[in-house]
């Protein structure tokens, strides 16, 4: 039996009694017969996030070619509160009776909760209204990372010596074009705007005046909030309703015109896969997202025995909970129906396995970039789980053309910088509100950046009190 613990030194004093209790527990399942000793795997986990999709302890099937077997996966955070033998036994002889999958096994990327994830967005004002509280409030410390002054104002330095330098040559454009990709609520875009008007004042270089402000975001309701909020700087801003994972289909005629990309939180609310490596052999995560049996009687309690959970749940996938309401019986109007929502949400969970994945060079990250370009992060690494980070690859690759050659990308996020970091603790996914998080391979990213000619840093941000927040800065190495 192997035992991995993936836990920092924090989660690690927090939870050695509640891992010592789970890994006794699974020695003596493999006393009394209930597992198999010679395939069995432990994984033991401490879940940052509270709201996850995780149950505290599951199985896992392992489909190699070489190796078969199966993986306890346990969540040490839950299981505080649980008695591990009796979880153990539960989970080794559940019955599946009321249990409602709602998707066949699929790669993580393509998996339901994404869908969720992308109704949350474009139906945010009803969320907020059944929930009684604005998106932000779920975030760390009810905010986010970027909006910070000083911060701000050395991006605006650095952008302005750039437009010195063209400006002496008689090179600089007459428009000079700033995007920002997720502009949440417009704080860090007021921000922006407010120290560019004062640093422009101070050193009379007018460039306030040719400045173009884009905001682009895939939720209308944020769009609407973040205009309301840069009311004072209309005649210098624009909002468009764009996908960030291919922000080029709705920016392409500002190829090689952007100086500036800016992005905070937005590559982390993403699809992305999972890739594990087990014994020098490649699997990707599969998932079959379901609502357990409980969660499952107490939405039948309420909408009525002949309640059809799993079509209710498509339909509101499909069809959003406007039209679920006006369609399906058990509710009364949207809010109603939003109510089932997050129910749904909050209950919802994933199954997990793991199947090969084959030959790095037939893997596609994204449009254009096969996995092959991950092999020297993994070759001889050991066993470690990471993402790749598919939607955030996809739009990295997507908005680097817009970026003017002297141009650079700014993206503030939750990063894995080392691959060991996966070693030591849990990246996701967790739950936001009604939304996905994960955390970023900034490797991956690293990677595809020097594949396209660019370089990638990655720093702590310099102002600010989120210590979870990494800086990436890509620019051309022309």
């Amino acid at each position: 039996m192997l035992v991995d613990l993936r836990l920092s030194k924090n989660a690690a004093e927090r939870s050695k009694d509640g891992a010592l209790a789970a890994t006794s527990a699974v020695v003596r399942a493999l006393a009394d017969g209930a597992v198999d000793a010679s395939s069995v795997r432990v994984e033991c986990d401490w879940i940052q996030y509270r709201n996850n999709f995780r149950e505290p302890i599951a199985l896992r099937q392992v489909l190699g070619r070489r190796r078969r077997g199966t993986e306890v996966a346990i969540d040490l955070r839950q299981l505080e509160k649980l008695d591990a033998d009796a979880a153990l036994s539960s989970v080794l002889a559940s019955d599946p009776v009321g249990v409602v999958h709602l998707e066949p096994w699929l790669p993580l990327s393509e998996s339901c909760i994404w869908r969720f994830n992308a109704l949350y967005w474009s139906e945010l004002a009803l969320w907020e209204e059944v929930s009684g509280k604005g998106y932000e409030q779920a975030l760390p410390g009810g905010a986010s990372g970027g909006t910070d002054t000083e911060a701000n104002r050395d991006l605006i330095l650095g952008l302005f010596k750039v437009w010195d330098g063209l400006a002496q040559r008689r090179s600089l454009p007459e428009q000079l074009t700033v995007l920002e990709l997720g502009v949440g609520n417009g704080n860090q875009a007021r921000t922006w705007l407010e120290q560019f008007v004062r640093i422009d004042h101070e050193m009379g270089t007018d460039y306030y005046r040719r400045l173009h402000y884009l905001m682009g975001d895939y939720s209308k309701h944020v769009l609407d909030l973040a205009r309301a909020n840069v009311s004072e700087f209309l005649d210098r801003t624009s909002t468009l309703a764009l996908d960030a994972a291919r922000p080029s289909d709705t920016l392409r005629f500002l190829e090689k015109k952007i100086f500036f990309v800016y992005i905070s939180n937005v590559y982390d609310n993403l699809p992305t896969d999972e890739i594990v490596c087990l014994d020098d052999e490649l699997y990707r995560v599969e998932v079959r997202a379901f609502l357990p049996a409980s969660r499952v009687a107490s939405l039948v309690s309420r909408l009525g025995s002949k309640a059809d959970i799993s079509d209710l749940v498509a339909k509101l996938l499909k069809f959003g909970p406007t039209l679920l309401a006006e369609t399906s019986e058990p509710f009364s109007d949207p809010v109603d129906a939003g109510r089932f929502w997050q129910e749904v949400w909050s209950g919802l969970r994933l199954e997990e396995r793991y199947v090969p994945l084959g030959a790095l060079d037939l893997y596609r990250v994204c449009e254009g970039v096969s996995a092959e370009l991950i092999d020297p992060c993994v070759d001889g690494f050991g066993d470690v789980r990471f993402h790749m980070s598919n939607g955030a690859a996809a739009s990295f690759v997507d908005t680097l053309p817009l970026l003017h050659p002297l141009g650079s990308l700014v993206c503030h996020d939750l990063f894995v910088t080392d691959l060991d970091q996966y070693r030591v603790g849990f990246r996701g996914p967790g739950k936001y509100e009604g939304s996905v998080v994960n955390w970023v391979n900034g490797p991956v990213l690293a990677a595809i950046a020097s594949r396209f000619g660019y370089h990638a840093t990655f720093d702590a941000m310099e102002h600010g009190s989120n210590r979870r927040i990494v800086t990436m800065t890509a620019r051309s190495r022309d």
